[in-house]
């Protein structure tokens, strides 16, 4: 029996997934919630399916053995390479993936040219795959990879000279060829909005996947009764960042297989909140964690 004040568990490679878990508290404020970073194997991008997905299990192994009621997998290129795989091995798992949100930006695009940004494996992905075979018909889709930003963004660089280089490199061209449309591919990617807006100009959408998840989160939650119930019936939607409303708010956990300090600096420019975080080590396969004592 799932106990319905369990926590959340969240994870990614790095801080990306703290744009998921942005929106999800903005959503869900009463949930409380685990974030694992594995900042120690971040990029995820260059890597291959088997490490990822081998990564992802272990994760998600450590998050459940903290007692998490339902999985959110915050990063484009673990669900490209381990969405799958991980519902499999975790059936009685509610699991949540990113998907490129290709349908909505072919439902809009006006000009049926749309701009993709996003790491290789998962443009090489199935799940990507599957996306564009089903809902981009008829439409044009450019796709970048943009090497370096998940690093710039993991080192707090919003808006550095460096990381406007690496979008003015591939939103020039897509800019040329007439998008009005972004699909951010990465859960990294939504931290450099305002910098892809100032180069794109306001005619330019630019959509950022992590709300879809929290409403889906919600879907499940609601069907399955596991609201959070510690401060009495659920709480609706906040119509304000959480830091402005955090009376009834669930708690938060971090973990990271990197720096924990490193991590605690950024989640108040990332998150808007902060909470204690944790170091944990793999083993030697990588296939396993637990946490760093001392």
């Amino acid at each position: 029996m799932i106990n319905p004040n369990s926590p959340l568990g969240i994870f990614d490679s790095g801080v990306g997934g703290l744009s998921v878990l942005r929106a999800i508290r903005q959503e869900l404020p009463a949930e409380s919630v685990l974030y694992f970073a594995d900042q120690g194997h971040v990029p995820y991008g260059p890597r291959s399916r088997g490490e990822v997905r081998a990564f992802s299990e272990g994760i998600t192994r450590f998050l459940l053995g903290f007692g998490a009621k339902l999985i959110v997998v915050a990063c484009n290129t673990a669900s490209a390479a381990a969405l799958h795989y991980l519902r499999q091995t975790f059936p009685d798992v509610f699991i949540v993936g990113m998907e490129p949100a290709v349908k909505p930006a072919a439902e809009h695009t006006q000009t049926g040219v749309v701009g993709v940004l996003a790491t290789p494996a998962t443009f090489q992905g199935a799940l990507y795959a599957s996306v564009v075979e089903r809902f981009a018909n008829g439409v044009t889709l450019l796709q970048d990879t943009c090497p370096g930003l998940v690093a710039q963004i993991e080192a707090g660089n919003l808006d550095a000279p460096e990381t406007r280089a690496i979008l003015e490199t591939a939103l020039r061209p897509m800019l040329e060829k007439g998008i009005d449309t972004i699909v951010l591919g990465c859960t990294h990617y939504p931290f450099v909005i305002p910098l892809i807006q100032k180069i794109v100009g306001a005619k330019v959408r630019v959509i950022d996947p992590a709300p879809a998840v929290a409403r889906q989160v919600e879907r499940l939650l609601e069907a399955d009764e596991r609201w959070n119930t510690s401060f009495g019936p659920a709480l609706p939607a906040l119509a304000v960042r959480p830091e402005s409303a955090v009376e009834g708010s669930g708690t938060l956990r971090f973990f990271t297989s990197g720096k924990p300090d490193e991590l605690a600096n950024l989640l108040p420019q990332f998150l808007g909140e902060s909470g204690p975080v944790e170091a944990v080590i793999w083993d030697s396969g990588g296939v396993s964690l637990s946490l760093r004592l001392g």
